[in-house]
């Protein structure tokens, strides 16, 4: 709020300036609002205005331009000009922002008067220097409906100038561009109505002006219903004065009331304001001082554009440019070239009688002015000790996110397609044209099983019918155009032949059509049933869309112009998110990034000292995945290094990801009980020692069963394979997979499960106290005999059908190999006993392998991202996307502790009593669920703080001896340390 008062302040203070530097003597000709706290103001302009000749004040008038990619050339004549010419300022252009910052601490060291540092930084100084993420285009906020965030970034980009040691951002285009064929504003805009155009641009001011950077709207009168750039020519706008007051004018008339602090006047012929062919509007006196300045009430600063510009230095030379600018009104000539020669010549307009010195002193005091408002009155200094580090912070890249995500635009929405429903009956498929879009089909991936293709950019007809037969199998495409241009002339880069092909499609397909790129691009695909714009092509556009297709996230932006008929202004479906995982930063969730880097830490460590070959971490706030991350390598040759899809061995997670799913799923509909006996549903118990255990007891380990049966050793003579059981290569009847090079009989499964059978109990008789606690595999091989029997299903196909394809999950489950590439998987123990191979894509449990890789402790191989979806669907009462699996009373009956001797509830495990005990990190809240696995995964579940952690790792490569990741704590350090990441814990801590 004070930067809004002072910037009103100077506004009208600049235009009563002759007071402060002594030239009017008459108390009463000094402006009502000035406080006596201004009197410094007052006295630091006063005293450089007058240490400075008046030859030397004249260098105030110029804004010459600078670059930090140049040689030292560039370097030494600009230190030569500041020097010899006194020059009011620098604008910078491409560079780098370390290299910036030394030099403009350079030249400010050898100026006399502090020099005004600006750069024309519409969206953010990234626009201009390497290394600084780029905030989103006008036009891509024009579609946000949350002028709050206009106003964030408008704050944010004030805080980088701030760091880099400037003070002006020719920023913000105010232009209404109501021509879509304009070549030089188009996407630089708004939009293209007025009021719109006016909100967006007061946003964008305010955040700038508020925090102590001066904003400027251009390119006034309007350069937004031009066909020209003024670049390379003179644009001649024809139309009335009447429409250009009325459209045009209208934001700055809106700006200016909120205390705007400089306009760029452009390079335009606009007759009906009384410009010249010759005289365009930057050197026009009847417009800028004519129109700007007495008509509008203009008392801020006024810039011309770039002098070099073909709009104005085609008709005159440097210098001759500059004067005429001056005669205009202007009171900054911007990327003047050749400021000794323009001095001399204002210097003969002034004993022509042209201008007066007054006139140049009024001009300068504004400028001092601006200046002190700026902090020029204060020493300047850059420091470039990790100027890039804090320039494109954390919370800079969770704001920009924010930006793109709620300017993505449904623009239609045929059949309320989107977000997209039953999964499970869509065979899906993607295309992008015009750029491979990888994170685009990363992000797809995350909710579906698509199959990928992308169109070469010189594609022929044999390149369309090879398409057309691939994708004749699937029912839904989704296809991303990509690696537009913003050329409205040569249809924004987009072929005929492409637009031919996507309409082709839609007759026999549902497409899903994204448009990556200039808004007015969406033309092409008008009549679209299902059409998606995102504005511009860049990594969060292309994670985000997915996102909006499958309702992760809320799509609420609205098209900014008319693209067509059909797709006017405001056009945009709302579209709400359904409750599937959406992908964001840290600090987008409350979250600190800074802390989470610890985990990169913790994982290096665990690497170096060989706790594991390599992992991957994933994080989940409140449904949004912050943190996902693949670190180290499949195994210690490091050919082949981690990704986020890499496949691990599961181990116990199956316990809970497979057969307590399938417990939680017959007791929410009736169909078991947990008070009863498991012999009650499964006869073939009937008259065993285990018919009468409880599937309460079963869950919670307290059935009395041993801890694991080591079934393997009976197949074996020693560590000699008995030939009735094995062989090494696959032939009838051995034709169950245990391991590369390893064949089990098919009667194997059921000889292991005659040995459960016949297992002994550590109590003798079901009417003796009820056993300890001690965790077991066996109950697991009970159950998954038991829940088979009762859907009469094998239970990897029950689960396949009825949980992961409907969440849109297609790479957990078993027997991997059966639909992936041994490159996709992790692999784990280099087996020199049982198996005398190294697993990799087969189950390392010896009696889940038993079972053919199909077990109810083991066998389950999946992502951090399939275990993520499957515990917010848990953490969500049974629900994901359209999808209800479980209800809400059966997931918390199955996830609360359910024992009077252990931590345990049924299934799931669950943080200990005693924090330094336990499985869990000692932050986690008594709420949380998961489980971990003995290749070295863990899962957890946290409903108080609504937290997700996945951990997985292939510890057993290549020995399961290694135990240096339980021994060293490393997943519950972790865990630890995202509960520390919390911004509202840290705040309670403190408190």
């Amino acid at each position: 709020m004070r930067q809004k008062v002072y910037a009103l302040l100077f506004c009208l203070l600049i235009n009563q300036s002759w007071g402060l530097a002594g030239v009017i003597s008459n108390p009463a000709d000094r402006d009502p609002l000035l406080a006596p706290d201004n009197q410094a103001q007052s006295r630091w302009v006063d005293s450089v205005f007058h240490s400075m000749t008046f030859e030397e004040r004249l260098g105030q008038l110029f804004m010459v331009a600078a670059y930090s990619n140049k040689d030292n050339r560039h370097t030494q004549e600009l230190t030569r000009l500041i020097r010899e010419q006194q020059l009011g300022g620098l604008i910078f252009f491409q560079g780098g922002p370390v290299r910036q910052a030394n030099l403009t601490n350079h030249y400010q060291s050898v100026s006399k008067v502090p020099l005004f540092i600006a750069m024309d930084a519409e969206w953010g100084p990234g626009m201009r220097l390497d290394s600084v993420i780029q905030f989103p285009k006008q036009m891509t906020l024009g579609a946000a409906q949350d002028d709050a965030l206009v106003y964030q970034m408008g704050k944010e980009i004030a805080r980088q100038f701030k760091e880099l040691g400037m003070h002006i951002n020719f920023a913000p285009v105010v232009d209404v561009n109501s021509n879509p064929q304009n070549p030089v504003i188009g996407y630089r805009a708004f939009g293209e109505e007025k009021t719109l155009v006016s909100r967006k641009s007061l946003a964008y001011m305010r955040g700038l002006q508020d925090h102590g950077v001066m904003a400027n709207a251009k390119h006034f009168p309007g350069h937004g219903d031009t066909n020209l750039d003024s670049h390379y020519t003179t644009p001649v706008i024809h139309n009335s004065r009447q429409r250009i007051m009325d459209i045009d004018l209208h934001p700055y008339r809106e700006l200016i009331g909120e205390g705007l602090m400089s306009v760029m006047v452009a390079h335009l012929h606009v007759p009906s304001l009384g410009s010249e062919a010759k005289k365009p509007t930057t050197l026009s006196p009847k417009v800028v001082n004519g129109l700007l300045k007495d008509e509008m009430g203009f008392k801020g600063l006024i810039f011309t554009d770039a002098l070099n510009m073909k709009g104005v230095s085609n008709l005159y030379k440097p210098g001759e440019v500059d004067l005429l600018a001056l005669l205009a009104g202007n009171d900054v000539l911007l990327y003047a070239e050749d400021v000794p020669k323009s001095k001399a010549l204002i210097m003969n307009a002034i004993e022509e009688g042209r201008i007066t010195r007054e006139e140049i002193d009024r001009r300068v005091l504004k400028i001092l002015n601006a200046k002190y408002w700026a902090g020029l009155n204060r020493p300047q200094k850059v420091d470039p000790h990790r100027l890039v580090e804090r320039i494109s912070g954390f919370e800079t890249r969770a704001l920009i996110e924010q930006l793109y995500a709620t300017s993505v635009t449904v623009a239609s929405n045929q059949g309320n397609l989107l977000p997209l429903r039953n999964l499970d009956l869509l065979n899906m498929a993607s295309l992008t044209i015009g750029g491979r879009g990888e994170v685009f089909k990363e992000y797809l991936d995350k909710y579906g099983k698509f199959t990928h293709y992308t169109l070469r950019s010189a594609g022929g007809a044999d390149d369309y019918r090879a398409l057309e037969e691939n994708l004749k199998h699937y029912n839904t495409i989704v296809v991303g155009v990509m690696g537009l241009t913003n050329n409205p002339k040569r249809n924004f880069g987009i072929r005929e032949t492409d637009i031919h092909f996507i309409n082709k499609l839609r007759e026999k397909h549902t497409v899903i059509t994204v448009v990556f790129g200039n808004a007015y691009a969406a033309k092409n695909f008008k009549d679209h049933g299902n059409l998606i714009l995102a504005y511009e092509e860049n990594e969060l556009t292309e994670k985000l869309t997915p996102q909006v297709i499958f309702g992760g996230r809320a799509a609420t932006g609205r098209l900014p112009i008319t693209v067509s008929e059909n797709l006017s202004q405001g056009t945009g479906v709302r579209i709400d998110p359904i409750d599937r995982l959406a992908y964001s930063f840290p600090e987008n969730l409350d979250m600190d990034s800074r802390v989470l880097m610890e985990i990169d830490r913790v994982m290096d460590r665990a690497i170096a000292r060989k706790a594991t070959p390599g992992g991957t971490v994933l994080i989940a706030k409140n449904g949004h995945v912050i943190f996902e991350k693949a670190y180290g390598h499949y195994d210690y040759s490091k050919e082949r290094s981690v990704s986020k899809g890499t496949l691990y061995d599961l181990a116990s997670l199956t316990k809970v990801m497979a057969t307590t799913q399938m417990m939680m799923f017959l007791e929410s509909r009736g169909l078991i009980s947990m008070d009863k006996e498991i012999g009650h549903y499964l006869p073939e118990l009937k008259g065993t020692n285990k018919e009468m255990l409880l599937l309460r007891d079963i869950m919670a380990h307290e059935a009395g069963l041993p801890a694991s049966l080591p079934h393997h050793t009976n197949t074996l003579n020693g560590v000699v394979w008995k030939n009735e059981y094995y062989m090494s290569k696959e032939e009838s009847p051995y034709d169950l997979p245990i391991a590369q090079g390893m064949y089990a009989h098919r009667s194997l499964p059921d000889s292991v499960w005659k040995w459960t059978v016949a297992s002994h109990l550590r109590r003798s008789g079901v009417k003796e106290s009820k056993s300890s606690y001690v965790y077991s595999d066996v109950g697991m091989y009970l159950l998954h005999r038991m829940v088979e029997g009762m859907v009469n299903q094998p239970m990897n196909e029950f689960l396949e059908q009825h949980f992961y394809a409907p969440l849109g999950l297609h790479k957990i489950g078993y027997l991997p190999l059966t639909k992936f590439t041994p490159d996709k998987i992790a692999p784990t123990e280099d087996d020199k006993i049982f198996r005398k191979t190294l697993v990799h894509g087969h189950v390392h449990d010896p009696g889940a392998a038993l079972y053919g890789g199909v077990a109810g402790h083991a066998g389950l191989f999946g992502t951090a991202n399939d275990l993520a979806v499957l515990l917010q669907m848990m953490l969500q009462g049974g629900k994901y996307g359209d999808v209800i699996l479980l209800d809400p009373e059966t997931v918390n009956k199955f996830t609360r502790r359910q024992s009077f001797q252990s931590r345990r509830a049924w299934g799931w495990d669950k943080p200990d009593p005693h924090p330094d005990k336990g499985p869990t990190g000692k932050l986690a809240s008594r709420s949380t669920f998961g489980h971990t696995g003995f290749t070295g995964t863990a899962a957890w579940a946290d409903p108080e703080h609504q937290l997700i952690y996945v951990f997985l790792s292939n510890r057993v490569h290549p020995n399961a001896g290694n135990n240096l990741l339980l021994k060293e704590g490393i997943r519950t350090e972790i865990q630890d340390i995202v509960y520390k990441s919390i911004r509202t814990r840290l705040i309670l801590a403190q408190n």
